[in-house]
């Protein structure tokens, strides 16, 4: 599995032992692995965040079936309902992360797995505006660990510089599952009155039993960390350690030391609010996607459900080739800049006083933009942070600030808006002007870092140093060199 004949590429900042290290890799073991890891990694966690999102945004498709006349919901009661699930969503999402490891991956995300999915089944039960609030809060609460749990999982099996198609398969997984959702709704609008409930309750409860058997078999399948990966041989897991240790900086131990350190980082918040910017776009696009589309002309729901679909499939496509692309020449903050001028010229469009068929085409130039400009960040920021305990912190607050952003996205598409949405629309093009400036200066700031670290002109830190404590210094080292 070692061998001299293909060596890796060497950090010349890097310490003696570990440049020792970094020259018996062999290329071939270690692509090997990473297909090896990809195979049982990658569906897993895709298929838990499909779930998530599924679970939390199927009420968008539920609104179409008669949702809100059955349970009766005036005025901006809906948008409350939607919003509501975010506000414990966000408040669980650090201390999340921070018992992630001590209560073990499987067991952790397992259990809340299986505790959401029994709470978004029995949504199709409930009978007023209080029951609706109350399981939505009882959702929030329990999917909030997941997306900052799966995203500082892939960091414990994969390298900064694969991190960000990997985390990218997520939002796939989003893209794939509004796809779904719009597809399993159109087919179970047809159950409507079967066992004499309405097809909007069917929608919650055939989408959330899956979930709750998808649970029960994760605590299976999830390894908790490379050393304890059932599908990997002995030298496999050495391997995979030795791949992630030879990152400058990597730490895999949390210490509460580099959590205060997260805190205090202003680029943690500075990515926490460029984070915002999109997710309000993602938030409001998942959610009201098939009413918009209903909108545009006289279309049934079911049709309308299914118009859906290829919009989704769009941005699936767009985010795996960009993702894919940005791990290849280790660029991220160049497509994330684009991606949301993208979007920018989608909602343009949306707001212009077009034929309908030119407003449905602006929903896949949004699309095209949009999992690319949610999915890059979230690998963008724990590719800059090698050590564990940063990583996981700053992780977690720019996924509970971001996901603060829907608290507001309901909010922004009122029904008396239809079927224009001039507010949502001008909005979110407001929100995604600000991320294009943070993203930019965060790529210039990244830019003029390494720039001055390869020049030597950081070199006067660590006078005198040991190289282990100046590998303890993470992000902060002169041998450091950031993502851009």
């Amino acid at each position: 599995m070692f061998s001299e004949k293909a060596p890796a590429e060497v950090d010349e900042h890097a310490p003696s032992s570990t440049r020792s290290n970094m020259n018996e890799i062999d290329h071939q073991a270690e692509d090997k692995l990473v297909r090896r890891i990809d195979k049982f990694v990658v569906p897993t966690v895709m298929l838990a965040y499909l779930l998530c999102f599924l679970d939390r945004t199927n009420i968008g498709n539920a609104r179409l079936f008669g949702l809100e006349e059955d349970l009766g919901l005036e005025g901006s009661q809906y948008q409350i309902a939607v919003a509501v699930l975010f506000v414990p969503y966000v408040l669980i999402e650090v201390p999340s992360n921070l018992v992630l490891k001590k209560l073990r991956p499987s067991r952790w995300l397992s259990f809340i797995t299986v505790s959401w999915g029994i709470v978004s089944t029995c949504t199709g039960f409930v009978q007023n505006f209080t029951g609706l609030v109350a399981v939505r809060v009882l959702l929030g609460l329990l999917e909030g660990g997941l997306l900052p749990g799966l995203t500082v999982y892939l960091t414990l099996f994969y390298t900064k510089k694969e991190i960000a198609l990997r985390i990218g398969f997520l939002f796939v997984s989003s893209a794939l599952a509004g796809a779904c959702g719009g597809l399993l709704a159109y087919c179970i609008s047809f159950m409507d009155g079967v066992a004499g409930y309405s097809g909007w309750r069917w929608v919650f409860i055939l989408e959330g039993v899956p979930t709750v058997v998808f649970g029960v078999v994760l605590v299976f399948i999830l390894a908790d960390e490379p050393r304890n990966a059932w599908f990997l041989s002995e030298d496999e897991k050495q391997l995979l350690l030795a791949r992630l240790q030879r990152q400058v900086g990597f730490h895999e131990d949390f210490d509460r030391k580099d959590a205060i350190l997260a805190a205090k980082d202003w680029k943690t918040w500075c990515f926490a609010v460029g984070q915002f910017t999109v997710n309000t776009m993602l938030y409001s696009y998942s959610v009201f996607l098939p009413s918009i589309i209903q909108g545009l002309g006289q279309w049934t729901s079911p049709q309308a459900q299914a118009l859906t679909i290829p919009c989704y499939a769009l941005g699936a496509i767009s985010y795996l080739a960009v993702g894919w692309i940005s791990d290849r020449q280790q660029l991220r903050g160049l497509y994330q800049v684009m991606s949301l001028i993208v979007c920018i010229i989608g909602y343009g469009i949306s707001l212009a006083p077009v034929a309908a068929a030119v407003h449905y085409f602006a929903m896949f130039v949004i699309s095209v933009g949009l999992f690319v400009a949610v999915g890059l960040p979230l690998a963008w920021l724990p590719s800059n942070n090698p050590r564990y305990g940063k990583r996981t912190t700053a992780s977690g607050i720019q996924i509970t600030i971001c996901n603060c952003s829907g608290i507001l996205a309901p909010f922004l598409y009122p029904k008396t808006d239809a079927p224009r949405y001039v507010m949502g629309y001008s909005v979110s093009m407001g929100l995604l002007g600000l991320g294009v400036f943070i993203y930019s200066f965060l790529l210039l700031h990244f830019h003029r870092i390494n720039k001055r670290r390869k020049a030597g002109k950081e070199d006067y830190k660590i006078e005198g140093m040991t190289d282990e404590e100046v590998n303890a210094l993470g992000d902060r080292s002169p041998r450091f060199v950031y993502t851009i």
